[in-house]
């Protein structure tokens, strides 16, 4: 049997501190949230849209997308989930805009996406490694698909049909 552990994250890895290892991702919630401040330019519609399709109209009713964001970096833990429909929402505001995406965010949120999107999405980048060029990270085994992490991430978000294309490497 193949040696398994070394796919699996802080296992095989060259030792060092890992202190700060966490699954909080209210910090980069926060960061999501005054992104889509900057692209809706707080104009109320689009404010209101973003918040509905964050699921976080109900949580912050009533206060500006610069309040939801200090409160989200003051408040309680948060995990994957909110943030992963936090950026489906950022990233369906934005459209064909380019959106600075962190990699650590981009990362999290595609290996998170990839575990839930569509029986047919994930069929096509199953026994695949999917390398972000602009971003520095990569899951997976296989043969590689490579693309921006925008584009990774529209394809398992379900936000485009476009899966990234198979490498040459």
């Amino acid at each position: 049997m193949a040696d398994l552990s070394r796919h699996l994250p802080l296992s095989n890895r060259p030792r060092g501190d890992e202190s700060g290892v966490t699954g909080d991702r209210r910090h980069q919630l926060a960061e999501v949230v005054r992104q889509a401040h900057l692209l809706t330019g707080g104009a109320p519609d689009a404010v209101q849209r973003f918040l509905l399709d964050a699921r976080l109209d109900g949580e912050f009713h009533g206060r500006t997308l610069p309040e939801i964001a200090d409160a989200l970096d003051a408040g309680a833990r948060r995990g994957i989930r909110p943030l992963t429909e936090a950026l489906t929402a950022l990233l369906r505001l934005a459209g064909p805009r380019e959106v600075a995406l962190d990699p650590l965010t981009s990362g999290a949120v595609a290996l998170y996406a990839v575990t839930r999107t569509p029986r047919d999405r994930r069929a096509v980048v199953r026994a695949n490694t999917l390398h972000a060029t602009d971003a520095g990270w990569e899951f997976g085994h296989g043969p590689v698909r490579e693309a921006p992490a925008r584009q990774i991430l529209d394809f398992l978000l379900g936000l485009g049909d476009v899966p990234p294309p198979l490498s040459p490497r």
